[in-house]
């Protein structure tokens, strides 16, 4: 049986690599994307006060702290049982809007791009580079953008990668005046980058997408946050998730999570494998009878029954109506990435906009202890839970964090599984067949580091040797 192997797996955050398998007639019979490291990061924070969770999960990923914080904040004020005021949620959910752009924005240009604008190009120059030669104008609007939002970020959370604001019932500080006028500028500005970025690249996704629909899609569950009005929501909201063909599967509070999602372990990889406990494990398979299932800007997209303000909403119509709904053409992420940086603009003006953040009702001290909290927030990759139970002291002795990136593993595989036998067959493997690949997952926007972390201080490595029937010969651990 011949292997081959894509290591490092690139243009994506952390440690990966993909493993595919030919069979006798040299066509795909398996696929694997490994996560390469040891997921112990819950380990960490045993023993520690439960208070300073929120500071310690931020160095999960320096990417991705946001939300991380918020997650973990939420959960300590149902931990401590207080409700926060609302200028505080205000500046909370202010703060993660301004990350998921960034976020989303960082993603796009930087990793994905390439894929679109420069698809037929020598790999050395298929990355940001590349870009900036061909359309040096793009890379630098980017780049200018991205110095502002990331002053939003600075502004609410002391600091812009590893935030410190967050504290059990609040927040650590209020907005000044001058601040609020800054952000509400800034966000004004990010509106209107966000409507011409997604006025030129509807264009390219639409001329695209149809070609690709059949090699990269994955018919799964979709799953995410929505609010009252069934609208995508990112900070607070009801866990909503639904079937291959759009129909409502359920509803439920994040801190019954337990009750509707389990995780599956494989001995290949150091990612866990979510799926949907009503429905069970069925492996890396796609469809109705498998309870695997996506999260992210495309669940959103299939989840909700649209956004909560004018320009992003009628951008969604726009999406839906090209392509319909549910979506499970996985390109269409990318589609749907934009549309939410258009959606966090907004909100992120309305907030500004509302003097009620200056105010100094930022904390609230009074509650009653209990000792268990699940915080649940909508991460740039989808759908985020920190569940954390502690003793009578409000010690931590057990932490749980599901991250999005583990929630897509299954799918991910999926897809990379079904993109490798489209495009290698009869033992032909072109150059451009690795790319191709990689922006199966490059589609889900991984964050390695979130979903797996090390231990040990080094990969524990294990060499698995197998015959051509695939049975394990040997087996060499470092």
């Amino acid at each position: 049986m011949k292997h081959i192997v894509i290591t490092p797996a690139t243009r994506l955050e952390g440690e990966a690599k993909i493993s595919i398998f030919l069979d006798d007639k040299g066509d795909v019979e398996e696929a694997f994307f490994q996560g390469e490291e040891l997921k112990g990061f819950e380990q960490f924070c045993v023993g520690r006060k439960v208070e300073e969770l929120p500071r310690i999960v931020t160095s999960i990923c320096g990417v991705c702290p946001w939300p991380h914080h918020i997650a973990s904040v939420k959960a300590l004020d149902m931990l401590f049982g207080r409700t926060p005021p609302e200028p505080a949620r205000k500046i909370r959910e202010l703060g993660h809007y301004a990350h998921i752009i960034d976020s989303h924005t960082l993603h796009f240009y930087i990793m994905a791009a390439a894929d679109f604008l420069l698809p037929n190009v020598d790999r050395s120059e298929r990355n940001v580079f590349g870009l900036l030669r061909k359309n040096p104008q793009l890379v630098k609007e980017y780049l200018k953008n991205r110095k502002y939002i990331t002053q939003v970020e600075e502004i609410v959370g002391g600091r812009t990668i590893h935030p410190l604001f967050g504290l059990p019932g609040g927040v650590s500080k209020p907005i000044s005046k001058e601040e609020r006028s800054t952000i509400e500028k800034i966000a004004s500005g990010w509106i209107e980058y966000a409507k011409n970025s997604l006025e030129e690249f509807e264009k390219l996704f639409r001329k695209e997408l149809p070609s690709l629909n059949n090699i990269y899609y994955n018919k799964s569950y979709s799953m995410s946050l929505v609010d009252e009005d069934e609208h995508a929501s990112y900070y607070d909201g009801t866990v909503k998730v639904v079937d291959p063909n759009g129909k409502e599967v359920v509803k439920f509070h994040g801190k019954n999570y337990l009750n509707f999602i389990e995780e599956q372990t494989l001995p290949w990889s150091y990612t866990k494998f979510p799926y949907l406990k009503k429905i069970g494990w069925k492996g890396c398979e796609d469809g109705v009878n498998s309870g695997a299932y996506k999260v992210g800007p495309l669940a959103r997209i299939n989840v909700s029954n649209g956004f909560s303000t004018q320009s992003a909403n009628e951008a969604y119509e726009r999406m839906i109506e090209f392509l319909g709904k549910p979506i499970h053409t996985s390109l269409a992420y990318h589609w749907a990435r934009l549309i939410e940086v258009l959606h966090m603009a907004e909100q992120m003006a309305e907030i500004s906009r509302d003097e009620s953040i200056t105010s100094s009702d930022i904390l609230n001290l009074s509650g009653v202890k209990q000792h268990i909290g699940v915080g649940v927030v909508e991460a740039p990759r989808g759908t985020l839970i920190h569940h954390y139970e502690t003793d009578e002291n409000m010690i931590a002795r057990q932490v749980n964090i599901v991250v999005p990136t583990t929630m897509n593993n299954t799918s991910i595989n999926i897809e990379i599984k079904r993109v490798a036998q489209n495009l290698i067959k009869n033992n032909e493997v072109p150059r451009e067949v690795f790319n191709r690949i990689e922006m199966a997952f490059r589609a889900y926007d991984p964050c390695i580091a979130c979903s797996v972390h090390l231990l040990e201080g080094r990969s524990p490595l294990r060499l698995l040797i197998y015959d051509k029937y695939k049975n394990l010969v040997k087996e060499v651990k470092s």
